[in-house]
């Protein structure tokens, strides 16, 4: 298939579409599954998966409200209910971007032009050359796609202050250190391994008192401001200056989709907005592109429009907690049949050690194998462990059981 020539001339649609799915179909991953816990994805909604074909059909280039007032108006009325579902403020900026990490990229670009504007300076007209400093402070285990846009944003994937993590995997406040000058705080809500969150309290207090700018990488953990049973969790997110989140996690819709809330829409639209003589610029209402990396974009907000309307916040509440709850009946079971789980079960995902590395490396490998669920490994403060991430719309109680039975028979051939 891969030293296939390409053809001289043209065949028919039908023959191109037969051979896709005649040659991929068989071998793509079930991730859309309901027993699909190797990452943090969600199956579509089918409501979103139509919605996207739908979209995909109208085929607008969403950048401009005068050129396609359809998609900008319901990728606009998605944007409104996303601060209320969040409960932040009606006049944040946003945008619908293409994942985390872009959605961190935007932000954290609004917040490079906040801190040096304070510091009197336009990174935008004069760029980084000459700028004053930015400090830059991230959690031990901050996610690499926030590392990755610092690096895009020119910020430095190395030159970060890295600040210990507590044994759950969570930014120690005590140990920030003294702050001054242009800062950005980038904190965690949703540790990829353990699940855990930041103390944004404390935080947000020390930032803010010391006049930087918080940001939280929140890709899945910030669907908690959405859920009055995590409220303790989700405490003090509100407070931050910018937040990011993925689409395609717990709402559960089609791949390239994410979403990138800054309170200063000034700030983020400095960093983002671009201009010539041939572009429809004026409108009675906002222009996407003046929000987001690309001039040319796909209407991605169309499906998050349809998973809001069809699931509501009830919908939205009762897909979280589902999965939250599927998380502790994993911890549960794999406990009382005598292996170990290694986090704190606070949100949707597990961490499971099933003796030593190697061991557990061998038991990951045959679950997989074995076809009944798909699980992934991973290596978090030095113990080798198999991580259990819940947050499709498509598990039930059902395949949590079948899952379990799968795991704990496959491991005790190995006791």
């Amino acid at each position: 298939m891969l030293d296939q020539p390409l053809p001289e001339a043209p065949s028919e649609p039908e023959k191109a579409l037969a051979l896709l799915d005649e040659i991929g179909s068989p071998a793509t991953m079930a991730m859309a599954g309901p027993r699909f816990f190797g990452f943090v994805i969600g199956g579509s909604l089918p409501v979103t998966l139509a919605a996207n074909w739908l979209a995909g059909a109208w085929d607008q280039n969403t950048a401009y409200y005068n050129a396609t007032p359809a998609t900008v108006q319901f990728e606009q009325i998605a944007l409104r209910w996303m601060l209320d579902l969040f409960h932040l403020p009606p006049e944040c900026g946003g945008a619908f971007v293409t994942g985390a990490t872009m959605a961190n990229f935007s932000a954290l670009a609004a917040a490079r032009q906040a801190v040096l504007k304070r510091a009197g300076w336009n990174v935008e007209a004069d760029g980084l050359f000459g700028a004053p400093p930015i400090t830059v402070i991230v959690g031990a285990e901050a996610h690499p796609s926030l590392i990755k846009s610092l690096g895009l944003l020119g910020l430095g994937r190395n030159r970060t202050v890295k600040v210990p993590v507590d044994s759950q995997g969570r930014m120690r406040a005590d140990a920030l250190p003294s702050l001054s000058g242009p800062t950005i705080v980038c904190a965690q809500a949703g540790n990829v391994n353990t699940g855990a969150f930041d103390p944004m309290p404390d935080i947000c207090e020390r930032a803010h008192g010391a006049g930087a700018w918080v940001h939280v990488d929140g890709a899945f953990g910030l669907w908690a401001m959405a859920v009055p049973s995590l409220s303790g969790l989700a405490a003090s997110l509100k407070d931050a200056d910018s937040w990011a989140t993925d689409f395609h996690k717990w709402l559960n819709v089609p791949y390239d989709s994410g979403l990138t809330l800054v309170r200063d829409a000034d700030a983020l639209r400095a960093a983002m907005a671009v201009t010539a003589e041939y572009l429809p610029t004026a409108s009675p209402f906002r222009n996407p592109s003046d929000f987001v990396p690309e001039l040319s974009r796909r209407a991605r907000g169309v499906e998050v429009w349809a998973a809001l309307h069809s699931l509501g916040r009830q919908g939205v509440t009762e897909l979280v907690e589902r999965n939250c709850r599927h998380a502790r009946r994993f911890a549960e079971g794999v406990q009382s049949a005598g292996y170990a789980v290694l986090n704190d079960v606070v949100l949707n995902q597990v961490l499971v050690a099933f003796g030593d590395a190697e061991t557990t490396t061998r038991v990951i490998s045959e679950i997989q194998t074995d076809g009944t669920c798909w699980c992934g490994g991973t290596v978090w403060q030095g113990q080798t462990a198999m991580r259990i991430s819940l947050s499709s719309w498509a598990t039930t109680d059902e395949d949590i059981e079948r899952s379990l039975a799968a795991m704990i028979r496959i491991a005790r051939k190995h006791m």
